[in-house]
């Protein structure tokens, strides 16, 4: 699969060089971190031109959303899929319709440590840098305590905590100081005081990883590097969900019952989740880090 032209980058505007360095004394602005003074503004861009960003298990759903969202704003993609190379394709022409920055698609699987360096070692190769890396694979089937084996806890915390742990690890190296944005997502059932009671390994999962966010948060952001977790409410099936699996098994429906709790009487979509991830991975969110940030309506509070 080829990759589309990019078109000549145009000149980052709203970003005060003299309001990053005060916040950063001594340290030089980086263009590659996108702190370029323009027009006398105050608000950094949301711009992600001239970044690159890996979008893990975006061949559909949620993340094939996050990554046409991120490409709206410049960022040269990398569409991640495992086998159903047609969804990937149809993403990639979606994103190259635009007519803004490169696209690549690469067929590793994310959801083990062993894919998660191919991933990687494709995009360095074509691209040559990574500056964005969402980790958005795993799985959602899970268990209640009386189903669940040692081999099914342990493939899903290789799946949804150890694969994205060490995607995570190997992509530090070449984030870009000052500029590189690392974010997990989680899941607002971490939180739910409704959770259902199959939802043992997910949650599990889900909340190890935001614990992992704030540590990575401490350790990279001394060079500053972001690292923050987005936990969705569940989202609509009927949008292609990844993120309820087998919630309502075992006669346990939870759906109705998280939606009668947001205000405005829905699930989460994709396309509410979308634009918090891009500003996450943009430069106006240099100062949020460390945050598990829960996009759920209001269905958990």
């Amino acid at each position: 699969m080829s990759q589309s032209e990019k078109e000549k980058p145009a000149k980052s505007k709203g970003v005060v060089a003299s309001v990053m360095k005060r916040l950063r004394p001594g340290r030089r602005s980086s263009r590659k971190a996108s702190l370029n003074a323009a027009n006398g503004s105050l608000v950094p861009t949301t711009s992600l031109e001239g970044k690159v960003a890996v979008v893990t298990g975006s061949s559909k759903s949620l993340g094939a959303i996050l990554a046409r969202c991120l490409a709206e704003q410049g960022a040269d993609i990398v569409v991640n899929y495992v086998r159903d190379s047609k969804s990937a394709d149809e993403v990639v022409n979606s994103i190259r319709a635009l007519n803004k920055g490169r696209v690549l698609a690469v067929a590793a699987d994310a959801s083990t440590v062993e894919g998660g360096r191919v991933l990687l070692n494709e995009t360095l190769r074509v691209f040559g840098r990574i500056d964005i890396l969402v980790l958005n694979a795993g799985s959602s089937v899970t268990r209640s305590l009386s189903e669940i084996d040692e081999e099914f806890w342990d493939s899903q915390m290789a799946m949804n905590v150890k694969a994205p742990l060490f995607l995570a690890k190997a992509a530090s190296t070449f984030l870009p100081p000052f500029g590189g944005r690392i974010i997990f997502i989680s899941s607002s059932l971490t939180t739910m005081s409704g959770v259902p009671p199959n939802a043992l390994s997910y949650i599990a999962s889900k909340g190890a990883i935001e614990q992992i966010s704030r540590a990575l948060a401490k350790d990279l952001g001394s060079r500053g590097v972001t690292v923050n977790s987005i936990c969705p409410g569940p989202i609509d099936s009927s949008r292609g969900s990844t993120n309820t699996g087998d919630l309502g098994k075992s006669g346990y429906q939870p759906l109705d019952a998280i939606t009668k709790q947001a205000p405005l009487n829905r699930l989460t979509t994709p396309e509410d989740i979308a634009p918090i991830v891009a500003f996450l991975a943009s430069p106006a969110a240099q100062w949020v880090n460390g945050q598990s940030i829960r996009v759920n309506g209001g269905a958990v509070v």
